[in-house]
């Protein structure tokens, strides 16, 4: 009992913490001295949120582990996962932490306006090579292989720098994700993906995420999450599908999901055990759901990877 009681408080408490910072829309400041912005900020943060933003981003997890959330697609993460964000389009990257835990500069970001490009093609006609790039981060995508390990030092070789040095680098960083193999490309959200947000809407989805991904592998209901933010769960149902395009059930299932990928990838457990660890009941319904998720059986999904 005692347990469930501080299961209660703790949710309380992050209820409390996220409704009073949230909001649906990431304010970035200009600065009259660069057309690009480079920032680094820790986790938690009150950057680190279900957010969007006109500005394209370019961001860089550099340590732990977790969950994320690009458009409607969700997957996990772990050091060195780069990705581009396209104009508008909402994300968040949820760490694994431990009980008080703070991951110190975990992100690396940079963030810079489509319209300063596209006005800055029509004098270097050079840029235009970045136009395909920007309408494909519209669904996000995330870089892989060598790509992603270049593009993670570029962007960190980029953090010192002003003026002149700063374009260079972002130039050169344009240049290898433009170029970079489809085989290095993961693209992220469906290309309908519509997301409805205001600021309230930012709020609950953002709260709701946090109860999703922090219970994922146990009991998820929605009559909990319902609750968690003071709706009545045929409101909550239609709420959470308007605000961020999925179900809710959807949602729970896609994290489970890429929970068992990664566990298909790094670890030798049994596709068995595997089911159960990442909460689902049957094996023939994970099976099921994998192959409809991923075109292929868990088992061959591991062979092919590892063959």
């Amino acid at each position: 009992m005692a347990t469930e009681d501080a299961a209660q408080e703790a949710t309380a408490r992050l209820a409390e913490r996220l409704l009073g910072m949230r909001a649906n829309r990431e304010v970035i400041p200009p600065d009259p001295n660069h057309s690009v912005r480079w920032h680094q900020h820790s986790y938690p943060s009150p950057l680190a949120r279900w957010n969007y933003h006109p500005e394209y981003e370019i961001h860089l997890i550099r340590k732990g582990t977790g969950k994320f959330i690009v458009g409607d697609h969700i997957g996990t993460f772990e050091a060195g996962h780069v990705s581009i964000v396209g104009s508008g389009l909402p994300h968040d990257w949820v760490s694994d932490l431990e009980p008080g835990e703070v991951l110190e500069n975990r992100d690396a970001v940079i963030q810079f306006d489509g319209k300063w490009v596209e006005q800055a093609s029509a004098l270097v006609p050079e840029l235009a090579e970045v136009k395909p790039l920007l309408e494909q981060s519209a669904r996000g995508i995330e870089f892989l292989g060598q790509t992603a390990v270049a593009a993670a030092a570029a962007i960190e070789d980029m953090g010192p720098t002003t003026g002149l040095q700063r374009l260079q680098h972002l130039f050169e960083l344009f240049a290898l994700l433009a170029g970079a193999p489809e085989g290095d490309r993961r693209y992220l959200a469906e290309a309908w993906f519509r997301p409805q947000l205001d600021g309230q809407a930012a709020a609950v989805v953002d709260l709701v995420l946090e109860y999703v991904f922090s219970n994922h592998a146990g009991s998820v209901r929605m009559s909990e999450a319902a609750a968690l933010v003071g709706m009545p769960e045929p409101t909550f149902s239609k709420y959470f599908k308007r605000a961020t395009g999925q179900n809710f059930s959807d949602l729970v299932r896609k994290l489970r999901l890429a929970h068992a990928r990664r566990l298909l990838e790094r670890s030798d457990k049994p596709v068995s055990e595997i089911c159960y660890e990442v909460g689902f009941s049957n094996l023939s319904n994970f099976n099921r759901h994998f192959l409809n998720d991923a075109g292929e059986t868990p088992r061959n999904y591991r062979q092919r990877l590892q063959g």
